[in-house]
């Protein structure tokens, strides 16, 4: 069964446990599944920095001058 992506967890034993502590549980802490705003506002503030820091340097570079050119854009219309 295991050989075929079929473990304990799709057999008798994992059917008698409510989830077995899988994705989405709450109880275990489960990040994505909080309802405090704080926090996950903090988890997207992180998410969005290590994303920004995965990319190649001349994405990074034309981004900085993408924002600067969208701020001196603003001041100009403003």
């Amino acid at each position: 069964m295991v050989e075929y992506g079929h473990g304990i967890s799709d057999g008798p034993a994992g059917q008698v446990s409510p989830g077995g502590g899988g994705a989405g549980d709450a109880a275990a802490g489960d990040a994505a599944a909080s309802s405090d705003w704080g926090v996950a506002i903090g988890n997207a503030a992180g998410d969005a920095w290590q994303t920004f820091t995965a990319l190649q340097a001349w994405q990074m570079a034309l981004i900085v001058v993408l924002i600067i050119g969208g701020l001196i854009v603003l001041k100009r219309a403003f």
